[in-house]
């Protein structure tokens, strides 16, 4: 039996059509490179989410280096992708780049971090934490761990980024607050282990082996945790002799909490791709997007730390 053609024509129609709508959209993802157990983390909670939604992920890892992250987005601007997701390494040094993607009708979202830009319309949003306010919470639960009386040292994360930028401004609203409370040394580990442990090692050296010290503020877990080390090679005792406070709430900063070895840490979350996701497609269809979309995380103390970890490691 033959179809009629009228019917033939409707069922190719229908077939071609849901082909075009089912097509799977092809996303850019500049990643900082992965210096940190977190930032691991991020990438493979966006991979996954990508993978789950169907969309086509073209990932390109910078290596810390801001130059790499700009061949990246002129490269996915060249191939058409229908938007990007930048973690910018650095705030500023983006106005080009992000004006060629706009002018290309490619929406950028920002993930994690921030950039300073002269036309905020030259990306669609940023999905990130609040820093500032991450910076404040470490600051108010050690002036109340310390009763307002620390001298103390601190671990910047990488020069010009927007989370070292914002944590030590919020960190640093609240020392002003307690004038007993001082930051005696303040560098940047670049948000590694092991620039943290070398960081920490000259800390200790300039500041008497470290006995006066009450507290090391450090502004990522895998600094913290390379500071932890400096520390017990100095033969102090992390925790003890110094309190430890970072942010990322990483799996092995619960270990070495539930060891006695870190006090506290901040959660940043790093499955973001699911509210960044959602942007494109708010955008796609029209509606409007927020400039930023928050993703908050809680302060963690000891007393979970172990199951924490057991729950995070899985």
């Amino acid at each position: 039996m033959r179809c009629k053609p009228s019917i033939l024509a409707c069922l190719l129609a229908a077939t071609f059509g849901l082909s075009a709508t089912a097509q799977a959209m092809t996303v850019g993802f500049s990643q900082i490179g992965s210096e940190s157990g977190w930032r691991t983390s991020e990438t493979e909670s966006i991979k996954a989410e990508a993978q789950q939604r169907g969309i086509e992920l073209k990932f390109s890892d910078a290596q810390q280096k801001q130059e790499n992250q700009i061949k990246a987005l002129r490269s996915f601007i060249a191939q058409g992708v229908d938007a990007i997701l930048l973690a910018p390494v650095v705030e500023t040094g983006w106005d080009q780049v992000l004006k060629e993607a706009k002018d290309a009708g490619i929406p950028v979202v920002l993930v994690d971090r921030g950039v300073k830009v002269k036309d905020e319309s030259l990306y669609l949003t940023k999905v990130a934490s609040d820093f500032v306010e991450e910076g404040r919470l470490a600051g108010s639960w050690l002036a109340a761990e310390t009763s307002g009386k620390c001298d103390l040292v601190e671990l910047q994360g990488t020069v010009g980024s927007s989370a070292a930028i914002d944590r030590k401004t919020g960190f640093g609203q609240v020392m002003d607050l307690f004038p007993r409370m001082h930051i005696l040394r303040s560098q940047s580990g670049d948000f590694t282990r092991a620039g943290g442990k070398m960081v920490m090692e000259s800390f200790l050296k300039a500041e008497n082996g470290g006995k006066g010290l009450c507290a090391v503020y450090a502004h990522n877990d895998d600094m913290a945790l390379g500071a932890i080390q400096a520390i017990k090679e100095a033969g102090l005792k992390p925790g003890k002799d110094l309190k430890v406070i970072s942010i990322d709430a990483v799996p092995d900063i619960f270990k070495a909490m539930a060891e006695g070895e870190t006090n506290a840490t901040i959660e940043l979350s790093p499955n973001l791709g699911g509210p960044a996701f959602d942007a494109i497609d708010a955008a796609k269809a029209g509606k409007e997007v927020p400039k930023w979309i928050k993703v908050q995380g809680p302060l963690y103390l000891p007393d979970t730390a172990a199951a924490e970890y057991q729950r995070r490691s899985k």
